[in-house]
């Protein structure tokens, strides 16, 4: 739970404009937004560059191209002439915010792709255009240092209606706008693996910057017991599935030993007591974010939290009732009713703590977007339904009294789930009633389901092709719920009841702030003990790895893979391997045709230098002649094989032929 004083964002009429921008954002929403960190450049100056860059592409992509030329690895649109020159879209000085500008351009061409629909397919390759650019960028900058600190994590922002947002780096842009391209760059997951690790940590006096955790080559192993490393989101994520199983578990317990006579036993309170830190976190969450939280999963919990809150209030009204009267024993068995109807709630709720793995992240995200096509199929239903059930229940007026309304909405919720029963329509209205059932169950069962079976294959088969990239995706998305705006203090429900009852109400409001924040040390190095004497004795053994990959000048978090055991003795120069293989390896940066087309441009030159030197040595007239009609066949061979090669469509073949001719 977060300090109220640390509690911010920024308000103004460009609210509605920064919310579409950071939709998915998790940065707490209130009107104090001198808290916020200012951008290092300013912002004008930042909206600058990103002019710049999109001036850039849509030069460089003046028309609409197939996206495989853009996107293909050794692509002739992005040329390294191109990337090279978005990188000095912000000279010396500013360069290290152009990965940030490049995705705020996609960002822009992907709104101009909705207001302009004629250009969509245009603004869209400009859009994989500049992620593209960002990528190569990423991958190609070789200082690690400066690529995580100032390019990936230094926040930046830029001017709306003349007004500054909230500032923001690359890594939350990318996450926003779901762009899996600069999400599965080497340099961007290295980023969130430092992060979720814990090597990479916001700084206290400065929470614009990250900064490198200073005990990571260190092997003393007292001074890892630090409370303040429960910010890791490695190990926020380990107590929340911890917290998730003990749940599970307190429900187990409470839902096997019934009461009957109505009392709470002690299974019971716990798991009440879990909801209401739960309840409290989710309200909390809401109340920092804003509307915009609320999500699939986020309406789940509710759901489930709402059903459990039922139960304890039924069983609350039981045990005030006189033990063995009906009161008590029918409120009794309805609470229990309501705490038994939760149980695959219960076991659901633990794949959103599940997502960290990749089996279920990917099917996580599968769900997640067949539940957004579902919205289609539930809209064209909703229309049906209505009009359908307007025709029924007028037939059923016709009498001037409604009494098959009941039977009518469950004969048509049955052809829903495609179990429709025709008996009873045969009366209904005759012959309408039973006429105007068969039209709803074709348009339901033959139309509406297969519209929604092929929404689900769709996104099933766009999210496995994918689904290395969507898990990263998620998986950074989840990093950053951690990161982005880090509690000063982490108390994890259902510990955040201690945090709220004991520290907050008791002691925030009149004990000073530095005293104030040793006794949350006290209590978070009491509540977390457990975990951080294991963090600790993991966090020793990895500074002696950093140590052992720094002596031998890898990266931190380097492996020692068994291939790699043998290799410092092998010299594949010394014994002419390598030669071999240079001579042998093919040219993937150009097609054959292009190669073809170099090596016949290389003849020509050799039959040129030969035609001058044999004028030089005083040739016929007729010889001459004869030369220079050669020449001209060739100059027009070389432009022809030059020209289609340049649109991709000439073939080794035809450069050879041209050769001949």
């Amino acid at each position: 739970m977060v300090r109220w004083s640390q509690l911010f964002n920024a308000d103004g009429h460009d609210r509605r404009h920064r919310i579409q921008d950071e939709f998915r954002s998790l940065l707490p929403t209130n009107n104090r937004r001198e808290h916020l960190p200012k951008s290092p450049i300013d912002a004008k100056e930042v909206t600058k560059i990103a002019l710049r860059l999109k001036h850039q592409i849509e030069q460089v992509i003046p028309c609409e191209l197939e996206e495989d030329l853009v996107s293909k690895p050794h692509s002739p649109i992005l040329t390294k002439a191109v990337v090279a020159t978005a990188k000095q879209a912000g000279g010396e000085e500013n360069r290290a915010c152009v990965v940030y500008c490049l995705l705020v351009v996609k960002k822009w061409f992907k709104s101009q792709a909705l207001v302009e629909l004629w250009d969509a397919d245009l603004h869209d390759i400009r859009a994989i255009a500049a992620e593209l650019i960002a990528k190569r960028i990423i991958e190609e900058e070789e200082d690690l240092d400066y690529l995580l600190e100032d390019v990936l994590l230094k926040r930046y922002s830029i001017l709306i209606h003349g007004e500054a947002t909230v500032p923001a780096n690359a890594i939350e842009r990318a996450v926003d706008l779901h762009a899996l391209t600069v999400i599965g760059s080497s340099g961007y997951q290295k980023c969130i693996s430092y992060l979720w690790r814990g090597w990479l940590v916001q700084d206290d006096e400065d929470p614009s910057r990250f900064v490198a955790y200073e005990g990571k080559t260190n092997t003393d192993y007292w001074s890892h017991l630090d409370p303040d490393r429960m910010r890791v989101p490695q190990y926020q994520n380990t107590v929340q599935i911890a917290m998730s199983v003990i749940y599970l578990g307190l429900y187990t317990g409470a839902i096997n030993t019934v009461n009957p006579s109505g009392d709470l036993d002690v299974v019971e309170g716990m798991l009440y007591i879990f909801t209401l830190g739960f309840v409290c976190d989710e309200f909390a969450k809401f109340w920092k974010v804003g509307r915009y939280y609320i999500g699939f999963w986020n309406v789940f919990n509710t759901t489930l939290y709402l059903l459990l809150t039922t139960s304890f209030i039924i069983r609350m009204v039981a045990l005030s009732a006189a033990p063995g009267t009906d009161k008590r024993k029918i409120n009794n068995e309805l609470g229990y009713n309501f705490l038994a109807f939760t149980a695959p709630m219960f076991w659901m709720r633990l794949l959103l703590y599940l997502d960290t793995f990749r089996f279920f992240g990917a099917m996580l995200v599968v769900l997640k977007v067949m539940m957004r096509e579902s919205l289609i199929f539930f809209a064209l239903l909703i229309v049906v339904i209505i009009g359908f059930l307007q025709a029924f229940i007028g037939m059923d007026l016709t009498d001037d009294s409604l009494e098959d309304t009941g039977f009518v909405i469950k004969a048509m919720l049955n052809a829903i789930m495609q179990s429709p029963e025709f008996d009873g329509f045969d009366k209904f209205a005759p012959p309408f009633g039973l006429i105007l059932y068969y039209i709803f169950t074709f348009v339901v069962m033959v139309i509406l389901l297969n519209i929604l079976i092929a929404l689900y294959n769709s996104a099933y088969e766009d999210i496995t092709e994918n689904a290395i990239d969507e898990y990263m995706a998620l998986f950074s998305q989840k990093t950053m719920q951690f990161v982005r705006a880090p509690d000063e203090n982490v108390f994890i429900a259902p510990f955040n009841l201690i945090e709220l009852f004991v520290l907050v109400l008791p002691f925030e409001w009149w004990l000073p702030k530095p005293r104030y924040e040793r006794l949350n040390d006290y209590v978070m190095g009491f509540i977390y003990s457990p975990l951080l004497i294991v963090t600790a004795f993991l966090e020793t053994r990895q500074a002696h790895k950093v140590r052992f990959n720094r002596r031998r000048g890898e990266e931190d978090d380097d492996t020692v893979h068994e291939w790699e055991q043998v290799l410092n003795e092998c010299d594949f120069e010394a014994d002419g391997w390598d030669k071999k293989v240079q001579a042998t390896k093919p040219n993937v940066e150009f097609d054959t045709a292009v190669l073809e087309v170099q090596k016949l441009r290389l003849e020509v030159r050799e039959v040129r230098e030969l035609l001058v030197e044999l004028k030089d040595r005083g040739w016929g007239s007729e010889t001459l002649k004869e030369s220079k009609v050669l020449g001209e066949k060739t100059d027009e061979a070389e432009a022809e094989a030059e020209a289609e090669a340049g649109t991709g469509s000439a073939s080794s073949e035809t450069a050879g032929r041209d050769a001949e001719e």
